[in-house]
């Protein structure tokens, strides 16, 4: 972890991976606030899924709160199922999972997992597989890792 008055950061943009359900465990929450408000700390918008509801809204609700951009890329057919009321920030529809991650990946500088279902993991699995195979030398990491944790 940075020093106490750190406040910047080599990223402008990170993708956060993450469930549209906070799941059974309140630590799954916490890590999402925990995340969201390290990234307000350090300045660095973020890259989403685009959900208003799970950990997909926890996170993106806190960025946007503590004023950095939130930028949310979500497939047509998913908005029914992951945005209930009000969007957060810009939202950005595209036409399907694979448009969605090109996307995300494109915006973003670098790629952090919270916990999530099997949509999230794939999404992490792309990027170290696209990393892994130079089509971009982006940093992929996964929820402990990203506070130094490990």
């Amino acid at each position: 972890m940075e020093e106490e008055g750190y406040t910047g950061s080599n990223f402008k943009r990170v993708c956060v991976f993450c469930g549209s359900h906070s799941g059974n465990r309140r630590v799954f929450s916490d890590a999402a606030l925990e995340l969201g408000n390290e990234l307000v700390r350090r300045k660095i918008n973020l890259v989403y899924g685009g959900g208003s509801v799970g950990l997909m809204g926890l996170i993106s609700q806190t960025v946007y709160a503590g004023g950095c951009h939130v930028l949310g890329i979500i497939p047509k057919a998913l908005m029914p199922l992951e945005i209930s009321g009000e969007t957060v920030g810009e939202v950005r529809t595209v036409s399907d999972m694979h448009e969605r991650k090109a996307a995300m990946a494109r915006e973003a500088e670098a790629f952090i997992a919270l916990p999530g279902g099997y949509g999230t993991m794939e999404e992490l699995l792309e990027m170290i597989t696209w990393s892994q195979l130079g089509i971009h030398k982006k940093p992929v990491t996964c929820e402990p890792c990203w506070s130094a944790k490990c």
